[in-house]
């Protein structure tokens, strides 16, 4: 074959037409300058950033290659399933959590003291020992102690019947103080003034107890009394916002007793149904601050002769035998007329408010188990008794 002449195509050639020239496809015309540019579209549909041209097909895997123990579970959506809403807690199972601490240390050594083991006398020494580790108090811890005695010596007693007779008697005691907080609604404003030594909930609990009050209709206003901390004004001054009651507030420094003599007279000039009045932290044995509390309550009595209708102690459970020198000392300062006690869900020692009870008779108006509002519940000694024994909810 010579060098001019063709070269004949071979059958692969004609098949895919390697040997034809490249062809490209005609440029379009371009379009008369009259002519209207074309419309936008109403709404553009962006490809995802992540698309990639497919692949060649490939031979499956092996099903034993596809689902090996290292292989990652097939996604079946970018978007997260949204989280189930737990529901809320009953109070009894908030105050028996928050309980649980102190239940725990009472039920497990009742639990490996009466298991297998005759009654004795050595054996309810040993009961109230653990009762007083609790802060049940001495004379409340001797009867229960007594009565888990009473017509069983030398007999063998489960734990739960130890367990059952230590709610009886603790409901007994507790039963009597477990008053609701009565707002009397003759008195424009009630006046509720608050005290408690540093860091026992105070602020915090002026805003749960104004959010209920507010939650039944009533009108409220707030008093940053607490004038030596910034921080308390303006927690209270949030706690304002939050339930609607108006707050009488001034200078960090500022007179406290000045502050709630403002208060009670603009309290008494909008017809305000509840004032509540912070005021200070301070320990009972510091003189000077006592003094300055038994001023806020001779100021304000200028106004209302009765004033405060409610002096509410706030005592912080986790202190143990010291609530009971803040309660003596508070109640000849302020006249204290009620308790309410908080963190309870933070210690083992929840059993001082049963050592309270029987040494002060004071009524218990509410106790605190957490942070939330809802977790500040008036009391209730059944409740309280059967979840320090660590029993069920009563029916």
């Amino acid at each position: 074959m010579s060098e001019t002449e063709p070269k004949k195509r071979g059958f692969f050639s004609k098949l895919f037409g390697l040997d034809q020239p490249e062809t490209r496809p005609a440029e379009p015309a371009p379009a008369p300058l009259s002519a209207p540019l074309p419309e936008p579209p109403s709404e553009a549909v962006a490809e995802p950033a992540d698309v990639v041209p497919a692949a060649e097909p490939e031979a499956p895997l092996a099903p034993e290659i596809l689902l090996g123990e290292d292989a990652p579970l097939p996604i079946a959506s970018a978007v997260p399933a949204p989280e189930p809403v737990q529901p809320r807690r009953s109070w009894w199972r908030r105050l028996r959590d928050g309980l649980s601490r102190t239940s725990s240390a009472l039920t497990t050594g009742i639990g490996d003291l009466f298991t297998k083991r005759k009654l004795d006398a050595a054996t309810l020494e040993d009961l109230e020992d653990i009762l007083i580790q609790a802060d049940l108090g001495l004379a409340t811890s001797a009867r229960i102690a007594r009565a888990v005695g009473e017509g069983r010596y030398d007999k063998q007693i489960e734990p739960e019947e130890v367990k059952a007779i230590l709610a009886r008697e603790v409901e007994a005691i507790l039963t009597p103080v477990a008053t609701p907080l009565a707002i009397d609604a003759t008195r424009k404003p009630f006046v509720i003034l608050m005290v408690g030594v540093n860091g026992s909930g105070k602020t915090t609990t002026i805003g749960k107890l104004a959010a209920k009050l507010r939650a039944e209709g009533k009108s409220v206003m707030l008093a940053a009394g607490d004038t030596f901390r910034a921080a308390a004004i303006e927690q209270l001054k949030v706690w304002g916002e939050r339930t609607g009651a108006e707050v009488v507030s001034g200078q960090q420094g500022a007179d406290s007793a000045g502050l709630a003599f403002e208060a009670l007279q603009r309290a008494k000039a909008h017809g305000t149904d509840v004032l509540l009045i912070d005021t200070a932290g301070r320990l009972q044995n510091k003189t000077g601050l006592m003094d300055e509390l038994a001023k806020v309550v001779r100021v304000i009595r200028k106004l209302d002769a009765e004033a405060p209708h409610a002096a509410l102690l706030v005592l912080d459970a986790t202190v143990g035998q010291n609530a009971i020198s803040q309660v003596e000392a508070f109640r000849e300062t302020a006249g204290v007329s009620g308790l309410v006690m908080t963190k309870l869900d933070g210690t083992a020692r929840g059993g001082i408010l049963v050592a309270l009870a029987a040494q002060f008779g004071l009524p218990v108006h509410f106790i605190g188990v957490g942070e939330s509002v809802d977790d500040l519940e008036p009391f209730s000694a059944r409740d309280f008794a059967r979840a320090v024994a660590g029993l069920g909810e009563a029916a």
